[in-house]
């Protein structure tokens, strides 16, 4: 009796305990599913999104506008850039190396600001700068040979209808030389970071050593769009220039932005201001600031390419630039 009442008990004792432990697990359960829920949110976020995110396309915004998710444009490099923060939103090889064309006035434009002390002060024009824009068939802002000119006049000049005559104008008045005027392109390229870029001109007019790329462009850009004159000079539609020895009435110019666009506004917002540029090397290129849902923003595109017998008369790059900016998301 005594062995079958210890058997029993041992039994007993056994299924209690049983009973204990599955409890026991019972109540790790959910302890435990917890916790797999978060090293799988932990892996998710740490492996599988950062992959994704290396994965995604570069000519793709980053948007929260799911009807615009892929963006294919014409040019072949171009950035967009927040203004106000300096948060890069679209990037298709925007490092790349590429030739800036007439962009490379907007470092004539700020390195002549800086140092030209009075911008009422007469450039004049000697006949040695019309001899390389000749030869060039390079554009000009319609002043000519022996002509005296106020520096401020050849900075619109030089920025709306991208006068040649006007960036070795100022480069000459400047340091002496358009060569010299150079260096301190440089110098200043050098300041701002601009690893990417080195010019030879002030006009951009093609050479293989001038080149730059579409980041490099956003900086300066952002950087220039600083000085209160240069803000000015840039987002005009037009200009007259006061009267100079050889214009009694002056000269009147427009933005060959401008004067492209049969409307600066898109979907949101406007274009406020731009830089075009054109050789055959480089494509159309644009840098440009727009205005959209109450914030600012850069874009700088080149590369664009359209039929050889229209290359400069398409507006690829305007074309490209409406299309970027429409596809800007909300950003609070």
């Amino acid at each position: 009796m005594r062995q079958q009442q210890t058997k029993n008990s041992s039994n007993t004792y056994s299924a209690r305990e049983r009973i204990r432990i599955r409890k026991r697990q019972h109540s790790l359960a959910p302890v435990i599913t917890i916790l797999l829920c978060v090293l799988i949110g932990v892996f998710y976020n740490k492996v599988v999104l950062k992959f994704n995110r290396r994965m995604t396309p570069t000519n793709k915004i980053s948007t929260t506008n799911k009807s615009a998710p892929n963006l294919y444009i014409n040019s072949t490099n171009a950035i967009l850039v927040d203004f106000e923060n300096g948060t890069i939103l679209f990037d298709k090889n925007g490092a790349a190396k590429m030739y800036p064309a007439s962009m490379t006035k907007i470092m004539t434009a700020i390195v002549a600001l800086e140092h030209i002390k009075d911008l009422n002060e007469k450039v004049f024009l000697d006949e040695s700068i019309f001899w390389s824009i000749y030869n060039a068939d390079a554009v000009t802002a319609g002043f000519v040979q022996g002509e005296y000119v106020r520096a401020i006049d050849l900075i619109y000049g030089l920025l709306l209808p991208s006068g040649a005559e006007c960036a070795i104008g100022l480069a000459e008045y400047v340091s002496g030389s358009e060569s010299n005027f150079a260096d301190l392109m440089n110098d200043k390229a050098q300041e701002l970071g601009m690893s990417g870029t080195h010019f030879i001109n002030a006009t951009g007019l093609h050479e293989e050593g001038h080149y730059s790329t579409a980041k490099d462009i956003s900086v300066l850009l952002a950087y220039a769009l600083k000085n209160d004159t240069f803000y000015e000079v840039f987002t005009s539609a037009s200009h007259s220039s006061q009267p100079t020895n050889l214009h009694n009435d002056g000269i009147t110019y427009y933005s060959t932005l401008f004067s492209n666009m049969s409307s600066g506004y898109f979907h949101g917002g406007s274009i406020l201001g731009g830089k075009t540029g054109y050789t055959e090397e480089a494509g159309q290129c644009l840098a440009s600031l727009a205005k959209k849902e109450g914030r600012c923003y850069i874009l700088v595109t080149c590369g664009a390419q359209g039929a050889p017998k229209n290359r400069k008369t398409q507006n690829l790059h305007i074309d490209d630039a409406i299309t970027i900016y429409t596809a800007i998301a909300s950003i609070d």
